[in-house]
């Protein structure tokens, strides 16, 4: 399996992200580290519906 063909930045961005060290996301399957950023995004989604409830009441 080759490494992800992603720019050095965002790999970096992405392994503080998900908390997975750097060597470990550049060889992570597409289809896991898709998986992945599809839970973190619905979790800042939560947050953020959480975060704008917060500020209406």
């Amino acid at each position: 399996m080759r490494p992800l063909q992603i720019s050095p930045d965002t790999a970096v961005k992405l392994a503080e992200a998900l908390n997975v060290p750097l060597e470990r996301l550049m060889h992570m399957p597409q289809h896991i580290l898709l998986q992945k950023m599809m839970e973190l995004a619905k979790q800042e989604q939560e947050t953020a519906q959480g975060d704008s409830s917060d500020k209406q009441e």
